[in-house]
């Protein structure tokens, strides 16, 4: 089986980063864009969409405000996908990166399901 490929989103966003940080880090915030039902324990979550058997994910690693690593415990051990906070040096906008793995095939349609997840984020998040 080939590897799979880290490919990188970018977003820029009109919202704070502490406050777009609690919808990218806490199961009541992914539960707002990312999934129909969201649920963590013992630093598991656990992520439903349609009323299908969940997908369960750890958090790797988290800074405050800038950026939170997940795991899905069905793929790989290394890989992940992630979500860093930058803010522009001139314009001062804040930037959504999201870094995920797919096959190399699947890397536009994953695309895709980004962006239309983003999009109802940012509904979400009234930008």
């Amino acid at each position: 089986m080939a590897k799979k490929q880290l490919y990188t989103l970018e977003y820029p966003i009109k919202c704070s980063p502490s406050i777009l940080f609690e919808f990218l880090s806490t199961a009541s915030g992914l539960q707002e864009w990312f999934a129909d039902s969201v649920n963590e324990r013992d630093g598991i979550l656990s992520f439903s969409w349609n009323g299908s058997e969940p997908d369960k994910a750890k958090i790797l690693e988290q800074t405050e405000d800038k950026s939170v690593r997940y795991q899905w415990l069905h793929e790989s051990p290394d890989e992940y996908f992630e979500f860093d906070i930058e803010t522009a040096e001139i314009s001062n906008q804040t930037i959504l990166i999201i870094k995920a793995f797919a096959d190399k095939n699947d890397i536009k349609d994953d695309s895709l399901v980004w962006d239309h997840q983003v999009k109802d984020l940012f509904r979400r998040l009234g930008s």
